[in-house]
């Protein structure tokens, strides 16, 4: 667990205790840890990953990596809240995929820790029922569509922004880093971690994707990343703005949980107050 003097500047810690404050903030890595990871396949539970991260063992039966994913994901939100005042750089980036990608494999072409060598996409299923294919950003491409990434980043975390604007800062950064799909592997999950960065640093608690909004969070950046088309420095990271609605409403909503938990951390400071 992080320090919570380093976390002072979070509004909704304001008015409470301090074991409230270390509870809710507890609360808060383990959903973001099982939405996150769930979302990419992961098959331990909520309460599974509440287990992992705090006593360090494993369930029986489940998969080692499943267990190695919670705990770098656990471990790449510590190191988001540490760097929280100091510059992201290229290379923090790769040291974050470096905790995340908690498998490694023994391929040149699969780097550890650096931009993706190969061509990468995937298969979506459009809204009237085709079949197609998203290509994502050559890798000849990625250092200078990043290097955009990083400055806008940079731009968006050194103002003051209201809860509003910080998910809507949330949900630029999202869209520009899975359309660029940087990395081999962990794009998403890095995504979901980075793309807060502006969020923590305005004072505001983490947008959360919980596994149950997969689908509607899948299906809205396949249609935007379809819409566009394959990013290159020509285009930009974000060619159109007017296209980004969508993605922003469903984090919008999905705030609702990060809000839940913060109203369930007040509902019990006011019970102590009242006795």
């Amino acid at each position: 667990m992080c320090r919570l003097d380093r976390l002072s500047r979070f509004h909704a810690f304001q008015g409470l205790d301090p074991d409230l404050r270390a509870a809710l903030l507890a609360q808060i890595r383990d959903l973001w840890t099982h939405g996150s990871t769930a979302i990419e396949g992961n098959t331990l539970t909520l309460g599974e990953t509440k287990f992992v991260i705090e006593e360090g063992l494993t369930i029986s039966g489940k998969p080692l990596k499943d267990h190695q994913e919670v705990m770098g994901h656990a471990r790449a939100i510590e190191l988001i809240y540490a760097w929280l005042d100091e510059d992201l750089t290229t290379e923090r980036l790769f040291e974050l995929h470096r905790v995340v990608q908690t498998q490694v494999t023994p391929d040149i072409f699969k780097p550890f820790g650096a931009w993706k060598r190969e061509p990468n996409g995937t298969y979506a299923v459009t809204s009237d029922g085709r079949q197609t294919f998203i290509e994502y950003a050559a890798p000849e491409h990625v250092p200078a569509l990043m290097a955009d990434w990083l400055d806008k980043l940079k731009r968006l975390a050194s103002g003051t922004l209201s809860e509003s604007e910080a998910i809507d800062a949330y949900a630029h950064l999202h869209l520009g880093f899975v359309h660029i799909h940087p990395f081999w592997d962990g794009n998403g999950r890095l995504a979901r971690l980075l793309s807060n960065v502006p969020v923590l640093r305005a004072g505001h608690l983490p947008v959360v994707i919980e596994v149950r909004d997969r689908k509607r969070y899948i299906d809205t950046l396949a249609e935007y990343q379809l819409t566009l088309g394959p990013l290159t420095p020509t285009t930009g990271v974000w060619p159109r703005a007017d296209l980004e609605a969508d993605f922003r409403a469903f984090c919008r909503a999905a705030y609702a949980a990060t809000r839940a938990l913060v109203e369930q951390a007040q509902a019990y400071q006011a019970k102590r107050g009242s006795r």
